[in-house]
């Protein structure tokens, strides 16, 4: 296991040690969770933007997409519970 040295602001390091003790975990623990969670949350992102990207590829080369105000009302349709009628695909590219 490799050891890595922070460097923390006085404000800081009393505010993460507070926290940790308010969380009932030490100092340690808590900066290993926070930066576990911070990786995790920039992996994810990183993955929905390749996601993203590939999606809006496929979209521009297949040339059909959803009419806005149809997925909309769709969507509203679906959380109030509602039958809700999926959307028709429409082609915007002549």
């Amino acid at each position: 296991m490799a050891i890595t040295s922070l460097k923390l602001s006085d404000d800081l390091k009393q505010r993460a040690a507070r926290s940790a003790h308010e969380l009932g975990v030490s100092p340690h623990a808590f900066m290993i969770a926070a930066i576990e969670q911070a990786t995790v949350i920039s992996e994810q992102r990183a993955s929905f933007l390749v996601d993203a990207k590939l999606a809006r590829n496929e979209t521009i080369e297949a040339g059909k997409g959803f009419k806005a105000n149809d997925v909309h009302a769709y969507l509203k349709d679906k959380v109030s519970g509602k039958k809700a009628s999926k959307p028709k695909e429409t082609l915007w590219r002549a």
